[in-house]
């Protein structure tokens, strides 16, 4: 990160907290991210100027379900698949209201989750607007 986008984000991050007081930071000049309500959505924003709202299951949870039959005959890919069976109610719930407020929609599959993530590009030096965007979101999503 440029040292001017390092102060664009820093600037963005100070304006964010007061307004936002559960935002994490996990690492150091990082994303910020907070729970979307209590149905397990996440909202996070990256310092590249990226809004997403995901949600999404740990493939150790999905296994624990699929505990009943035989989970470690089963490849990376059919255990991802269940995930996202799994996580669609939810996800299905708020699709149609994302897409159209100009989010994108991702599949996101690593060892130890599958989401699905709804992204969307915010200018950083609007700190007004990105907030605005996230109380959208957690208007949206976050009422549950």
């Amino acid at each position: 990160m440029s040292d001017e986008a390092s102060t664009e984000w820093d600037a963005l991050r100070a304006s964010l907290t007061p307004a936002f007081p559960q935002l994490q930071e996990f690492e150091a000049g990082g994303a910020l991210s907070m729970e979307l309500g209590s149905d397990g959505w996440l909202l996070e924003l990256t310092p590249g100027g990226k809004l997403l709202c995901q949600y999404g299951m740990a493939i150790d949870d999905v296994m624990a379900l699929l505990s009943d039959g035989t989970p470690e005959d089963l490849g990376t890919d059919e255990i991802a698949k269940q995930a996202k069976y799994y996580i669609q109610p939810a996800v299905s719930k708020y699709r149609a209201i994302l897409l159209k407020s100009g989010f994108s929609e991702q599949t996101e599959i690593t060892d130890e989750y599958v989401a699905a993530r709804f992204e969307r590009s915010v200018d950083v030096t609007n700190p007004t607007a990105v907030q605005d965007l996230m109380r959208w979101c957690v208007r949206t999503i976050g009422v549950a």
